[in-house]
């Protein structure tokens, strides 16, 4: 092994996996924000969910003034729209590039939600921890979900076949992108709960 300070960019010096989400808010004028963030999950067995953000962030400052955001899951196939969400706001502090980006309202919250995910999530905001060496972990409580067909797990489905017609995004930091098609049963030790 070899050691590494936790000063020296740590986290470019070996590669970490994590889904690749596309987080909705709204700015002040009613138009959408989309947002790409690899440091998002499930908080715990609730329906909690949270996401690291930057305080200068719009999506910080709107998640903020709605109190909710969205979360759309999306498809390998939707790289390019991800990559249009991260593009650098324009000298009017818009992002035009979203223009290309299919949106649909959201159901239950203020937000809109990235067509073609393979699953949605509606969250009214909940806490917003700051500082956090430089960023803020913003937490929602999930109020509204929906999956695709294709990406539903049901009774008599295999996983393992399901993953691999329903391919999952992960974002490989830093920098890279996988599509996962082959994934295999966790051999849980016997009487192991999470």
């Amino acid at each position: 092994m070899r050691a590494l300070r936790p000063d020296d960019a740590l986290w470019d010096r070996f590669f970490t996996v994590a889904p690749l989400v596309l987080v909705g808010t709204l700015e002040p004028d009613g138009s959408a924000d989309i947002a790409p963030k690899h440091q998002a999950t499930p908080i715990g067995s609730s329906e909690l969910f949270g996401f690291v953000c930057r305080p200068e962030h719009a999506t910080l400052r709107n998640a903020r003034a709605r109190q909710c955001f969205t979360v759309s899951y999306p498809t390998p196939a939707m790289i390019l729209q991800a990559s249009l969400a991260a593009s650098p706001r324009d000298s009017d502090g818009g992002k035009p590039t979203l223009e290309l980006v299919s949106l649909s309202p959201a159901q239950v919250v203020d937000g809109v939600l990235v067509d073609g995910s393979r699953a949605h999530l509606e969250c009214r905001l909940v806490r917003v921890v700051d500082d956090l060496g430089g960023n803020a972990l913003v937490i929602g409580q999930v109020v509204a979900a929906a999956v695709s067909q294709s990406a539903h797990r049901e009774p008599g489905t295999d996983d393992a076949d399901l993953i691999d017609h329903a391919p999952l995004l992960a974002y490989v930091h830093p920098g890279r992108v996988a599509a996962i098609h082959a994934t295999k049963d966790f051999p849980y030790h016997a009487g192991f709960h999470d």
